[in-house]
């Protein structure tokens, strides 16, 4: 017996009933039940000069961390970390959260970064499962490190002023109709697309039947995120005390950019619109706005061991530090049920980038802060024979609750780091 088409169930019915049945308030969290875990990768493409990032062999601190020294007891700093393959200079920036070896090779393919991974598992419950942020001039490498499980690097956001629109503004009833209905279109095109496949599998075998069966996981993991999409814009946006902000037209005000950026990321996470966050701050093409800068950050950065040029560069990365430790501030700042938003966030700060001068990808500088580890220490290990980057990698997965032994390069949990 064939149904007729005004009987079948499609997904645009579908799509619409789930819009319509959580057009009422969604109960939330109770209010004290456990804060969710959650995961701020930053990336800083142009690193940190080595000489004053690294605490020397028998010392805790650093010229750097002493910036950071208000928030000692709540980050690790590490050191003989890096990346096993990946090399190419500025092109390991976009495998900064992958691992994803050789990406200067003409045969380069990327692979799914940290983030992602950690977005699959634990970001379904959120309107964003995940964000992709930056702050840069132009196009370079690595403007962003959010990167899908098939390779391809996930736009990021640019603009203050849409991010806020994305996160708190609320859409008029036409805005929210054209939502669905670019909702309603992805389910008919993979509806065509289905029916395709399953002609194809009629017919197939063995291995090719294997990789249909994967083809039509990934297409329930897609109508999936749909049918998630329908429920979020049924959904009122969070309302939060913090005015729209204006997007800051010179990009030499790369300090200024950076903090506008750490706000509505702060807020983000408070809202519980996102639990999984990347950020990328460029100072390339830029002469930022610090005091006693006159140069442009990546010449600086190719010093030569100037004096001059060495200290003009230390100006801008202090900078970027003192930032990076306002941010810290505000999420300690954040009370949530048994402690603040700090300790349930893992903030991960560092560079694919170990010394810009020499253009060398190991030895890695890595701040790890918040997320519930034990902290206020440097873990020191071999800077000649590097430990994968990635065992910290297994670490932070296991501790947002994404039970893994590998990632990528990894060769299991980052000794020393505990909870």
């Amino acid at each position: 017996m064939t149904r007729s088409a005004s009987s079948a169930p499609t997904r645009r019915r579908f799509l619409r009933a789930a819009a319509g049945f959580l057009a009422l308030p969604a109960v939330g969290r109770a209010a004290d039940r456990e804060p969710p875990r959650r995961l701020l990768a930053i990336h800083v493409p142009l690193g940190m000069m080595p000489q004053f990032f690294f605490p020397k062999r028998g010392e805790a601190t650093s010229p750097y961390l002493d910036l950071l020294a208000a928030h000692r007891p709540a980050f690790t700093t590490f050191s003989g970390l890096s990346h096993p393959g990946v090399d190419g200079n500025h092109h390991a920036g976009q495998c900064f959260l992958t691992s994803a070896p050789h990406p200067g090779q003409p045969t380069f393919r990327n692979s799914i970064s940290l983030d992602q991974l950690a977005a699959d598992r634990i970001g379904g419950d959120t309107r964003f499962p995940s964000l992709a942020v930056s702050v840069r001039q132009g196009e370079h490498y690595a403007d962003s490190v959010a990167v899908a499980r098939s390779g391809v690097p996930l736009p990021a956001e640019t603009s203050a002023e849409k991010l806020y629109q994305r996160l708190f503004v609320p859409g008029t009833p036409a805005d929210r109709a054209a939502a669905l209905r670019r909702l309603e279109a992805g389910g008919s095109v993979l509806d065509l697309n289905l029916e395709k496949a399953r002609a194809v599998t009629r017919g197939a075998a063995g291995e090719d039947r294997e990789r249909l069966d994967q083809y039509f996981q990934s297409v329930r993991e897609l109508e999936a995120r749909l049918r998630r999409s329908a429920e979020w814009e049924a959904r009122p946006k969070p309302a939060v005390d913090y005015p729209p902000p204006r997007d800051v037209g010179d990009a030499n005000q790369v300090i200024a950019k950076s903090k506008l950026m750490f706000d509505l990321i702060r807020l983000a996470l408070q809202t519980d619109s996102t639990r999984v966050v990347t950020l990328s701050l460029s100072t390339f093409s830029v002469v930022p706005h610090v005091p006693g800068v006159k140069s442009e950050t990546h010449g600086l950065t190719h010093h030569g061991n100037d004096p001059d040029k060495v200290a003009e560069l230390r100006k801008i990365e202090e900078a970027q530090v003192t930032a990076f430790g306002g941010l810290l501030a505000a999420l300690g700042a954040v009370k949530e049920a048994g402690g603040s938003l700090l300790d349930r966030t893992q903030v991960l700060y560092g560079s694919c980038m170990g010394n810009a001068n020499s253009h060398s990808n190991r030895n890695l500088p890595v701040i790890l802060a918040g997320g519930g580890f034990k902290h206020g220490r440097h873990l020191a290990f071999d800077e000649a024979n590097n430990t994968p980057l990635t065992n910290l990698f297994v670490s932070v997965l296991r501790h947002l609750g994404v039970e893994t032994d590998r990632f990528a390069s990894s060769t299991g949990p980052l000794r020393g780091l505990t909870w």
